[in-house]
């Protein structure tokens, strides 16, 4: 994808919202953000997203996250759609603020863009306190977003970043799962970062870089 991509700076845009208008990095400051794009209001998929997000979001809560949505539609046809997301899906509530881009001018900044109809794509930006892009989903029209996955994936942003990026998270990992050591620590820092121990994986190669530990 052209565009910002993984560690760059989201441009500091001032959007207009279902709930005020602000500057993109005033809503950023101070925690992480789940940022999540819509080709436009009252379209099956979108409908049963937005619907899932609302329902969710005691879980970003809990995480100290936020939600801001996007969709390619102005205000007032976006709350007109709401009643419809929490309709469709009982026990949701869409508390969020979903930006408006009614004439499209948004979505390319944001590079949230879909390469094969060359128009607004489902994508999905998980933003650091930094204003920084940490990690990306970008979904075909044809397919909606996994909610345990996005959930799963914040996970293991908060937790490389908890231990300053010196462990990560191997596949299918979930919380209270062991991780794995950075090859950037030697063995003597992982002694002082993980006092209770580490296991290092016995492989044919003989080389110790697959190093697990517990952590919390």
């Amino acid at each position: 994808m052209p565009g910002i991509t993984l560690g760059d700076t989201v441009p500091n845009l001032e959007v207009e919202t279902t709930h005020k208008n602000f500057k993109l990095h005033d809503y950023f400051a101070d925690s992480w953000t789940v940022l999540f794009s819509h080709p436009g209001d009252f379209t099956p998929v979108c409908t049963t997203e937005l619907g899932a997000m609302g329902k969710y979001a005691h879980e970003f809560e809990q995480r100290g996250v936020k939600l801001l949505g996007l969709s390619c539609d102005d205000i007032q046809t976006h709350k007109d759609w709401i009643p419809d997301i929490e309709a469709f899906t009982p026990g949701s509530k869409v508390t969020y603020p979903i930006i408006a881009d009614p004439n499209k001018e948004i979505i390319p900044q944001l590079n949230m863009i879909d390469p094969i109809e060359n128009g607004p794509s489902r994508a999905l930006h998980i933003v650091g306190p930094d204003c920084k892009i940490k990690l990306s989903f970008l979904y075909p029209s044809t397919t909606g977003r996994n909610m345990d996955e996005v959930l799963r994936a914040l996970d293991s942003l908060l937790m490389a970043a908890k231990h300053k990026n010196k462990i990560a998270t191997p596949v299918n990992w979930k919380p209270d799962e062991p991780v794995v050591i950075s090859p950037a620590v030697s063995d003597e820092e992982a002694k002082k970062l993980f006092p209770q121990g580490f296991k290092t994986a016995e492989l044919p190669s003989k080389k110790g870089y697959l190093r697990v530990a517990d952590v919390s």
